[in-house]
């Protein structure tokens, strides 16, 4: 009788055993991602001089870096293949990230690389599709271009969580801050934001979470992420509590601040079905340094919006542009430059021919 329970105890031992190896598999193998790299000088020297086929310690967190922000296909990998080898795929990339943020492509950790990478930014991964790169229009729009789908002219509500708020800015503050983000959306396109208690109800919900906070995408502390927000029509617009929010740097003496009304603009975009620009003077660019302030919508973020939604029957394009001429890029610049270089040698070309 004692045999036959030792054997019934070790038989249903295995079969536990059995059934929970998946989950106990599943947990060792989950993917653990990295929103934020911090590197010392020496890392950073160590990594710049990094080429195709060297071994660097800490290659193996950009690639799961890149994973997150998706230039890396998450299914393919795991914790257990991310090694510090620069290979060639690392270097293809690298090649993708550099060209998507509008920087200098060079297949290289270069200086200016790493301090992108670095630099705190939007937890939404950027939408990769290089063939719609080109000239003056970097704009790009979520999979499958999901937008709000309601008669025109559109009201959308929004309204602010009552459990997920900071206490570091008034509640008159954040307010004012969203207030002037959604309106700067409004002035372009046939769309108006109205502020309502009825959280429950808003279209666009607003709260600042800290960590894992249900959602899929947890927060990763000071700076990294500051904030996401997620596509038509799901409007949910979460920030990142353990950053020190900022609505006047005169005040805010942090060096670690970051400007509510710059992060609530961009994140707006979001929800209305912009992906990330690669126009570095653009609402949508996905970075934000500490301290700087980019709440302007550029020509990029109008067109992009305005393709899905009409233009505001009240908005002209005169000073916006005038503001994007010196913003444009170097190409735009170089061409201007070019371009009145051809006028004046054909005016004095004239004057001569006159005399």
């Amino acid at each position: 009788m004692f045999l036959l329970l030792t054997h019934s105890s070790t038989l249903l031992f295995t079969l536990l055993l059995l059934t929970s190896l998946p989950c106990i598999l599943s947990r060792t193998l989950t993917f653990s991602p990295v929103t934020k790299i911090s590197l010392t000088n020496h890392n950073i020297q160590r990594l710049a001089d990094a080429g195709k086929g060297s071994t660097i310690t800490g290659i193996s967190e950009i690639k799961k870096y890149f994973s997150h922000f998706g230039y890396i296909n998450i299914s393919l990998h795991n914790n257990s293949t991310f090694s510090d080898i620069f290979d060639a795929e690392f270097e293809s990339v690298l090649n993708l990230y550099q060209q998507k943020l509008g920087l200098q492509v060079t297949g290289k950790l270069d200086s200016n690389t790493l301090s992108h990478i670095t630099t705190p930014r939007c937890g939404v991964p950027d939408t990769i599709n290089v063939d719609s790169f080109h000239s003056t229009e970097h704009y790009l729009y979520f999979p499958g271009k999901p937008r709000w789908t309601r008669p025109m002219p559109m009201s959308l509500t929004y309204s602010f969580s009552r459990d997920y708020m900071i206490r570091s800015l008034s509640l008159h503050e954040i307010r004012e801050a969203f207030k002037r983000a959604f309106s700067r959306w409004a002035s372009v396109i046939p769309v108006s934001f109205v502020e309502t208690d009825d959280y429950s109800f808003a279209d666009i919900k607003i709260g600042f979470y800290n960590g894992d906070h249900g959602d899929g995408e947890p927060f990763d502390g000071v700076l990294g992420v500051l904030a996401h927000s997620f596509s038509p029509e799901s409007g949910r617009l979460h920030l990142d509590a353990a950053e020190t929010w900022a609505v006047d740097f005169g005040s805010e003496k942090s060096d670690v601040a970051v400007d509510l009304e710059s992060v609530a603009t961009h994140e707006i975009g979001h929800l209305l079905g912009l992906s990330h620009s690669s126009v570095k003077e653009a609402v949508m660019y996905p970075s934000l340094k500490a301290r700087d302030k980019r709440a302007d919508l550029k020509m990029d973020d109008i067109k992009g919006v305005q393709a899905l939604y009409g233009s505001n029957p009240n908005f002209r394009f005169g000073s916006s542009l005038e503001s994007d001429i010196s913003t444009n890029g170097a190409d735009l610049r170089v061409r201007s430059l070019r371009l009145a270089g051809i006028i004046l040698f054909s005016f004095i070309q004239s004057l001569c021919l006159c005399i």
